[in-house]
């Protein structure tokens, strides 16, 4: 109960310029901004998962130490309820779409850029072996396909990319492109 204070606090007296321009953007679609619309649209479980999970990014982002723990306890309720675990801290542009949540990794460690579209059992992490300081950078327009791995930091997916269903990406994807995995059938007799 106490996490929904510390976002109600947050809303209303923190820094969130830019929470309600992704609202604006995300979930209610609309140029101008309104309260009504905001509750109204946020209703249908897509919205309702974009509206807490940049609530608490936003508030793990610009809140102190006690809004930095209720943000963490959304995010834990959301990855409970949605099986999708966006990390907080990530830096994703506005426009974001998710198709099917289960199954959804991302590494706090990314920068993303604006109109991201997602799909179901994609992870996009880092190797346990990767340096700290490497960052894994995603660019505007990008369409992930359906069970994608996106593995690694130090490399870079440019604007315009479309990610085919089942691919496995460890390198940079020059912008422009759709990426597809060749993937091998082998039959074995026994």
């Amino acid at each position: 109960m106490t996490k929904y204070l510390f976002a109600l606090f947050f809303i209303l007296f923190g820094n969130t310029r830019n929470l309600f321009k992704y609202w604006k953007a995300e979930i209610i679609r609309r140029d101008r901004f309104s309260i009504h619309r905001l509750l109204r649209e946020k209703k249908t479980r897509e919205r309702r998962y974009l509206f807490w999970w940049r609530l608490a990014n936003e508030m793990f982002i610009n809140g102190g130490k006690f809004t930095k723990r209720a943000a963490r306890k959304i995010n834990t309720k959301l990855l409970n309820e949605y099986g999708c675990d966006l990390g907080l801290g990530l830096t994703v542009g506005k426009g974001l779409t998710i198709f099917h949540h289960t199954g959804i990794i991302v590494t706090s460690t990314a920068i993303i850029g604006e109109n991201l579209t997602i799909r179901q059992n994609t992870t996009i992490g880092r190797k346990q072996s990767d340096d700290d300081r490497g960052v894994l950078t995603i660019g505007d327009n990008v369409d992930i396909g359906a069970h994608t791995f996106i593995l690694g930091s130090d490399f870079a997916i440019g604007d315009n990319v479309k990610i085919g269903a089942m691919s496995f990406v460890m390198d940079d994807i020059p912008s422009g492109c759709t990426y597809i995995t060749k993937k091998e059938t082998r039959l074995i007799a026994v």
